[in-house]
This record gives structure tokens, C-alpha cells and sequence, in this order.
């Protein structure tokens, strides 16, 4: 994944950490196991929308639901003529170009005017509750809408488009490969934004105020909700997150290292065992 994400997409590696167990926050799913995360990216966090790549060791492989649709990148001249001479894109509605990466998730390419993460497109059942949740409690703009879909932003000048399309098959299924959408708020926001959601209709709080220790960096809090279709909704403090994303110059080197030096087919091989699937 990491070779589609630098070497056909162009993004760079921004940051990469290794865990020796899991996440109070569970950033790295429902495991408690050795894991990694790598932010990568078209610039820092703090002014573009990135990817968090978590990585679980004894994890061969996951099972992806239609939870998420699809990440399109945008990409101006010569970079989108580059960014298509590599695999083989496929035609989509709209001039828009469409690839699935190795680790199952489709990707979307059209001409921009930047190279950026444009968009990222998720499955609703229930569009109306959708813009109930998305609009009305977390106050996104709605950018556009029909019948069927929806695209809203905190910034549409500025932030990535977060486009709800309607299910085919009326339900949403995670699977074991899901994710989440976060977002950086002013730390003193969190606890109201927390009390909103649990006096609310609609969504839950999964994972009530936090604070998570970060070694060498500051702390970050956090709270973790779930909109009507349990699709996972992040907010951090900034003050934290500010100082948490800087953009770390060995990165790559970091992720290359952990890459050479991950030997876990080799040590389930050893012990008669394989990696397991997720479940």
C-alpha cells in the first residue's frame, strides 16, 4: 500500500510512530498489539487533509465493507498525466479516473488546480439523518445535495469535501477494516461538543474525553463519536494535535526502517502459526 500511496500518488511519509500495545482511543482498531501508524500526505496536517495508515503486526489481512467509497485526488497538468501513466485508472462518470489499491480501497483522479486530497466519499443509509447529524450537530456547510447524496465541509475554499452517497444495498457495513474522519477544535470545545452529542438523537460518543500521552511531544485530547451510521468522527485539541503533527524530517526513514526490520510472517512461520485475519 505504502508503494501505490509515495510511488504512483506522489504523497510523502510526514510522520510514523511504533506502538508496543494499543491505543486507549483505539486509533488502531479493537487490538491490543504491537501497531504502527504513518501520516502521510500532500503537505503538513495542520494545513491539509492526510492519511493515517495503521498498521497491526499480527494482522495478514482485513475484510473491506462499502463503508468507505472511495478518496479522490485532485492533481493539476503534468502531475495528473504522471499520476495516470502509472497504473491502469479506469474511466469514471464526470472525467474522473478511478484505480482500487492494494489494500482494497478505490481511488478517484481528476484535473485540479492543486494536487490534493479533494474529497473523501462515504455510504450513508439514511441520508436525512446523515445531514441531521453532520450539519445540524457538527455544523458542517452542505456544498451540494440531491436526492442521493450530499457533499458538505467546515471550508469548502480550503478543507477536503466529505461526499454521503446513499447505499445501494440500504445498509453500511465497516467490516474489519474501517476507519475514521478527525478533525483539530480548540481544546476548551471538547467537553460541550461531548455533553451536545449525548444529549442528541442521533449518534453516540464512543470514546468520552481523553487524554493521550505522546512521548517527547505534548498530550493531545480527544473525543470519538459515531454519526447515525457508526462512521467515526475524531475530534482533537489543537493545541496538542499542533505540536503532535509536526511534520518529522525522518519520517520516511522511520517507516522504511520498521518496513526492512518486520520479520512477523517470519516469526508466525517459525512458530508453526500464521497472521491472522481480522474478525
Amino acid at each position: 500500500m505504502m508503494d501505490f500511496l509515495k510511488g504512483t500518488l506522489g504523497m510523502k511519509v510526514l510522520r510514523h510512530e511504533e506502538f508496543e500495545e494499543g491505543c486507549e482511543a483505539t486509533c488502531n482498531g479493537p487490538y491490543q498489539n504491537k501497531w504502527s501508524k504513518t501520516m502521510i500526505g500532500y503537505g503538513p496536517e495542520s494545513c491539509n487533509f492526510v492519511l493515517e495508515i495503521t498498521y497491526n503486526y499480527p494482522i495478514d489481512k482485513y475484510r473491506v465493507g462499502n463503508d468507505i467509497l472511495g478518496i479522490t485526488i485532485g492533481a493539476p497538468g503534468d502531475l495528473f498525466e504522471s499520476i495516470r501513466s502509472k497504473v491502469d485508472w479506469k474511466p469514471e462518470v464526470d472525467k474522473k479516473l478511478s484505480y482500487v489499491s492494494p489494500a482494497g480501497y478505490k481511488f478517484f483522479l481528476e484535473n485540479d488546480e492543486a494536487l490534493r486530497i479533494k474529497e473523501v466519499s462515504l455510504s450513508t443509509s439514511n441520508l436525512t439523518k446523515t445531514l441531521e447529524f453532520w450539519e445540524t450537530l457538527l455544523e458542517m456547510q452542505v456544498v451540494s445535495k440531491d436526492t442521493s447524496q450530499a457533499v458538505l465541509s467546515y471550508d469548502p475554499k480550503t478543507q477536503t469535501n466529505l461526499r454521503f452517497v446513499t447505499s445501494e444495498t440500504g445498509c453500511v457495513d465497516h467490516a474489519t477494516a474501517s476507519g475514521r474522519t478527525a478533525f483539530s477544535i480548540p481544546t476548551p470545545d471538547l467537553p460541550a461538543l461531548e455533553v451536545k452529542i449525548k444529549e442528541a438523537l442521533l449518534g453516540s460518543v464512543k470514546t468520552p474525553l481523553v487524554v493521550l500521552p505522546t512521548p517527547g511531544k505534548a498530550d493531545v485530547q480527544v473525543v470519538i463519536l459515531e454519526d447515525p451510521d457508526d462512521h467515526e468522527i475524531c475530534f482533537v485539541g489543537a493545541e496538542g494535535f499542533d505540536d503532535l503533527s509536526q511534520v518529522d524530517p525522518k519520517g520516511d526513514e522511520l517507516l522504511e526502517e520498521a518496513l526492512e526490520a518486520d520479520k512477523s510472517k517470519e516469526w508466525f512461520a517459525r512458530k508453526k502459526l500464521t497472521k491472522g485475519e481480522a474478525k
